[in-house]
């Protein structure tokens, strides 16, 4: 009797654990917010000004050499996140204090929950946007989805940065992650 116990409850334990874990890991979706990435994903824009291009990717470039070494690829990052953040309605430096702290600017970071590339996006975004084959690492449909995320958080919290970067990070109500940010935007990117 006592071994059929232990297996009644050691049975109830994995029927409970199995639940809570399905319903733990099934990501909820928010369906303005799916809408979004599959307009964003479709969308395009650049630089309207070569000069003011230039300047501004010369000063980036330069203030990011800490974590690119490679100046194409500082370039190459650089031309494609100031286009997804102006298409997103960000400033692009406050996209740049992401990117440093959620991946230290590697392309191909994947943090222990699963987010992948350099704003850290979630890849089951792809599968519910009918994109399952892009490539999260690609610089372009990383930043793209980032910058499209950060702004339905943006607009979702009337403007409020430090509300919408702790619902990009999945730390609403609390202070840390948006400090981080803020902190990283004022030291690196937008100094003079």
């Amino acid at each position: 009797m006592y071994k059929k116990l232990i297996k009644i409850i050691l049975l109830s334990c994995l029927s409970f654990l199995t639940m809570h874990t399905a319903r733990a890991s099934a990501p909820v979706f928010d369906e303005t917010l799916r809408q979004r990435l599959i307009e964003a994903i479709n969308d395009s824009e650049s630089f309207t000004d070569k000069f003011v291009a230039e300047v501004w990717l010369t000063d980036m470039s330069q203030r990011m050499r800490r974590y690119v070494k490679n100046k194409e690829e500082r370039i190459a990052i650089l031309k494609i996140l100031h286009e997804e953040a102006t298409r997103a309605r960000l400033a692009p430096e406050l996209v740049l204090a992401v990117i440093q702290i959620e991946s230290a600017f590697n392309r191909y970071a994947i943090s222990s929950v699963g987010a992948r590339g350099l704003m850290q996006v979630m890849p089951f975004w792809l599968k519910e946007i009918g994109k399952p084959h892009e490539n999260m690492f690609d610089l372009r449909v990383n930043l793209r989805m980032g910058c499209t995320i950060l702004r339905y958080y943006m607009d979702k919290e009337k403007n409020d940065k430090r509300k919408a970067l702790a619902r990009y990070n999945g730390s609403v109500g609390k202070r840390k992650y948006p400090d981080k940010i803020f902190k990283a935007l004022n030291k690196r990117w937008f100094k003079q």
